[in-house]
């Protein structure tokens, strides 16, 4: 029987298919946190995506929908600067 994955790797895995879009627009996004109790994921975003004044509409309507739906432990996902 296989090992089921944990959360934060079922999340990194989705991130990882999310990656290539938003690098073909000069941005990306990386994994910082997820806190199970709130639901609530931390990313990065980077490049592009740092300054873009879409960056909202690309973090709730692209990558939170995609990481959601693969991964429904997350309730939200939220951008933070590091």
């Amino acid at each position: 029987m296989a090992k089921q994955k944990n959360v934060e790797e079922k999340i990194k895995e989705a991130i990882e298919q999310i990656r290539p879009s938003l690098q073909l627009d000069g941005g990306d996004a990386h994994f910082v946190d997820f806190d199970a109790k709130s639901g609530v994921l931390k990313v990065e975003l980077m490049g592009h995506c740092a300054h873009c004044p879409m960056s909202t509409i690309t973090l709730k309507q692209g990558i939170e929908a995609e990481i959601k739906r693969e991964v429904p432990e997350v309730k939200e996902v939220r951008a933070v600067q590091m």
